[in-house]
């Protein structure tokens, strides 16, 4: 090669990896071309790489299926785009055609191929690569290690991630977090515990996997425990610790610690560059009953998504301020955010819980033209709540009925029985019940409730055929509850 085109070669791959000009993919491109270079491997695996990082894989495929010699280098580097990108299974692909062509892999070609096979959970597949890995000796390399912990750990195989984890002689802090991630996912969260509390080098991502483990499995106090210990050692919480913990304060009532947290945020600059720890402290301060703060801080906050409006709005529902819910709607919609599913569950609540029966019934019946959202399960739920609340009962249970079929669940029929108990209905309150019973033939409570309303109504017959029913179905009355015959 001339020393020319190395100097454009050079220049190239500074394109490629400056910080402003690694986007501008296709003006590369066409330098590239322009050059005749296309088909120099060094410099396509370098911007296949920058596609992958980009998530432009179908513009990588494209410059490679132009290749007409493709080394190792440039199938590394798309193997390694489809583990991380996806379609998975392209890696594969990918294998199998560049060991068709007789090139041999290296531990840069089965590193990222353990990746795609953790992204698709297949074990079979894995302990394939496995055997690949052992055939060509590459088991003792650090990415192959670590990639069968995570790969191992990620399907639930903690035995066989054990196994290599016990051969490693050299364990850094990403082989423990995924031995400990492995073990709290697949519920041993003792067994995770264990295995921080031996760790001789932490990370903050260790940190945030523990409190966040302990968490999931309602051990509040402890994980709460666990972040004053890691502040104890010196450690700065990232987003991610705050976005874990500000819900666990909210449970516990530690407003104190709440507080303390969104001080810190603001101090270290997270509140302003991470839209989701704005999101955390408005859900915090919604739970802990104090929505002027709440309020505040989502006015505050620099960048909002439709998840802060969201956010806003369900505490809104929940804290006696549903007009003003319904009122945010508006605002959002006036800045050109369009809502979710989940904005207009919010709303839909707020509307129920502030007694708008006619702006919610509006909204229901807008969703599709207006929103182009199909209402789901819980905006049914949050209708039949709305209906029930306002007495309209019998138009509640014909909201149910006009649900395609399989989609009511207990929970909807639940709502309308405690409406028609409510409001005198017993006729509609029969029917709840019996529908209840078909979904849970195994709930005593169910056939207790229908039992004891035939004889609030004096028809001894019924109450009797209730209990024959139950005899039938071998269900057990519950201590405590009494069928009444």
């Amino acid at each position: 090669m001339s020393r020319a085109c190395r100097e454009i070669e050079r220049n190239i791959l500074r394109l490629l990896h400056g910080r402003e000009t690694r986007t501008q993919l296709r003006e590369i491109h066409a330098h590239f071309l322009r050059h005749g270079l296309n088909q120099l491997n060094q410099i396509l695996s370098h911007f296949v790489s920058i596609c992958g990082s980009l998530n432009k894989m179908a513009y990588a495929n494209r410059i490679f299926k132009q290749t007409q010699n493709p080394t190792i280098i440039l199938f590394n580097a798309m193997i390694k785009g489809y583990s991380l990108n996806g379609p998975f299974e392209e890696s594969f692909r990918l294998f199998s055609s560049m060991k068709n062509r007789g090139i041999w892999p290296d531990e840069y070609t089965l590193a990222p191929l353990l990746k795609a096979c953790s992204s698709l959970g297949v074990l079979q597949l894995g302990k394939c690569i496995h055997k690949e890995v052992l055939v060509v000796g590459f088991e003792g390399f650090s990415a192959i290690r670590i990639g069968f912990i995570e790969f191992y750990s990620t399907c639930g195989a903690m035995e066989d991630a054990e196994k290599v984890f016990g051969e490693m002689y050299q364990r850094d802090v990403i082989v423990w977090n995924l031995m400990i991630r492995g073990f709290c996912k697949r519920g041993d969260v003792d067994m995770g515990l264990c295995l921080f509390r031996q760790m001789r080098k932490r990370s903050v991502v260790s940190w945030n996997i523990m409190i966040s483990c302990l968490a999931q499995t309602r051990r509040n106090s402890e994980a709460l425990g666990l972040f004053h210990e890691m502040l104890d050692w010196g450690f700065k919480p990232d987003e991610a610790t705050v976005v874990t913990v500000l819900p666990i304060c909210a449970r516990l009532g530690a407003v104190d610690v709440g507080q303390w947290i969104h001080s810190y945020a603001k101090s270290s600059g997270i509140y302003r560059d991470f839209v989701a720890v704005g999101n955390a402290l408005v859900d915090f301060y919604n739970k802990s009953g104090m929505f002027e703060t709440a309020r505040r801080v989502f006015e505050e906050m620099p960048r909002k998504n439709v998840i802060s409006w969201n956010t806003l709005i369900s505490g809104l529902a929940f804290n006696g301020n549903g007009e003003l819910g319904v009122e945010l709607l508006e605002e959002m919609l006036n800045e050109g955010l369009s809502p979710n599913d989940a904005t207009l569950v919010g709303v839909l609540s707020c509307c129920a819980h502030a007694g708008l029966f006619e702006r919610g019934r509006e909204l229901f019946a807008s969703m599709v033209e207006h929103h182009q959202i199909e209402p789901k399960l819980e905006h049914y739920g949050c209708m039949v709540d709305l209906l029930g609340r306002s007495g309209c009962v019998r138009e509640a249970y014909d909201l149910i009925r006009s649900m395609p079929a399989g989609t009511p669940n207990a929970a909807l029929w639940g709502s309308l029985l405690s409406a028609c108990r409510s409001h005198g209905d017993v006729e509609l309150a029969h029917h709840a019940v019996k529908e209840l019973i078909d979904l849970e033939p195994w709930n005593s409570g169910n056939y207790v409730l229908l039992s004891n309303m035939y004889a609030e109504g004096e028809r001894w017959d019924h109450v009797a055929n209730v209990r024959g029913m139950m005899r039938e179905k071998n269900v057990k009355k519950t201590p405590g509850q009494s069928v009444i015959g």
